[in-house]
């Protein structure tokens, strides 16, 4: 790797995730469009930053157009009133919004899409997901697709002041499927290790249907901190503001258990922030994403926000020792979690060819060697 986070090139299958440079070049050859040019630091290495429009729609409930429908009808048909979103305005907790986005699509035949909130928008407990005209299904675009792009916008615990331009959520492009299979997961594993725990009793390999992570409920610090549950009826949060909120107003510390003890329990519906027992590492050629819910493992969420860019926690990348940090809600019933218990699993896949440039202080990354990490919206300690 040189300076300022750059990658060494180097060619692989031509199938799977694009990479910085090719989504480069969509933007180049139209494939992407916006309203307003792209700006610096919205392509990211694996992913493009989608940006919110001028208004939002308020809607009475979470919807989906379907086969042969257009969004504008439905919006028509479901909006309560229109949000404008020009000057800045409030997306109160507990309703739901349709954004159209400042971007488009005239992607190719070979191209497909898949969309995910950021990681500050999933620690903010903003459930977003991406819509296109005639989609079946959230958060995926088909391959061919022409046209809008819309973003539904569900703040679950803050309500939050956004604006025109605001990034909540991002895109990544893809040409086939290129995912790992447990067999390549294992031996790319074995050559360089995609996580670790760093246990003095060593770290068993779990893979299947991708590699596990599991939940720190003893805390990485000496003050014991494990984590932070959502405070009710908190203050507004500005989603541009970085480094301005004092985290007391918002968020109740949680520390570990005394003697042996090394568990928590969720409340129903409660927000919580954790963090994975193993570091985490990306190398280069891959992108990777944490499968967002698995009812193997419990009747709980862990993490909105999925997408792990290529470098980050690689050590190469000034990354080593990155924590995977758990956005975790527990559905109907109180849930026991457990020091160690697996909450998700890291599903790798290959680049078309290796980013120009990979996750980490060089290009202003903000979670690179995160350990328990709130969104960057909150002050450091």
């Amino acid at each position: 790797m040189d300076q300022g986070g750059q990658a060494k090139s180097s060619g692989t299958s031509g199938m799977g995730i694009l990479p910085c440079q090719s989504i480069s070049a969509l933007w180049r050859d139209g494939e992407i469009t916006a309203v307003r040019p792209l700006l610096d630091g919205q392509i990211q290495p694996s992913s493009l930053d989608l940006r919110l429009g001028e208004v939002a729609y308020r809607v009475r409930a979470s919807f989906l157009p379907g086969p042969g429908n257009d969004m504008a009808s439905k919006i028509e048909r479901f909006t309560m009133h229109a949000v404008d979103l020009t000057q800045g305005a409030v997306l109160e907790r507990g309703c739901v919004y349709i954004v159209p986005l400042l971007e488009r699509l005239a992607l190719s035949e070979r191209l497909s899409a898949i969309a995910n909130p950021k990681s500050s928008t999933g620690r903010l407990d903003v459930f977003t997901r991406l819509i296109t005209d005639g989609a079946s299904e959230f958060d995926r675009v088909e391959a061919g697709y022409h046209g809008q792009l819309y973003a539904e916008i569900a703040p679950r615990t803050f309500s939050i002041l956004a604006r025109t331009g605001g990034r909540l959520n991002q895109l990544r492009l893809r040409r086939g499927a290129q995912r790992l299979s447990d067999a390549e997961l294992s031996r790319l594993h074995q050559r360089s290790p995609l996580v670790h725990s760093g246990a003095d009793d060593g770290d068993v390999e779990n893979i299947a249907g991708g590699i596990a992570l599991t939940v720190d409920l003893q805390g990485t610090g000496g003050d014991g901190l494990i984590g932070y549950k959502a405070r009710p009826h908190a203050p507004l949060i500005d989603i541009d503001k970085i480094g301005h909120y004092d985290p007391a107003d918002f968020w109740e510390p949680i520390y570990s258990g005394t003697g042996t003890a090394s568990d928590l329990i969720l409340n129903p519906d409660d927000f919580y922030i954790l963090a994975s027992r193993e570091a985490v590492s990306v190398p280069p050629e891959y992108a990777a994403e944490m499968v967002a819910y698995d009812t193997l493992v419990g009747e709980f969420r862990v993490h909105y926000a999925g997408f792990f860019d290529p470098g980050f926690g690689w050590a190469e990348a000034g990354g080593a020792g990155s924590r995977a940090v758990l956005e975790v809600r527990s559905h109907d019933v109180p849930f026991l979690l457990e020091h160690g218990q697996t909450v998700g699993r890291l599903v790798y896949e290959r680049h078309t060819s290796t980013p120009d440039r990979v996750y980490g202080q060089g290009i202003g990354s903000n979670y690179q060697q995160q350990t328990l990490a709130l969104a960057k919206q909150f002050r450091r300690a």
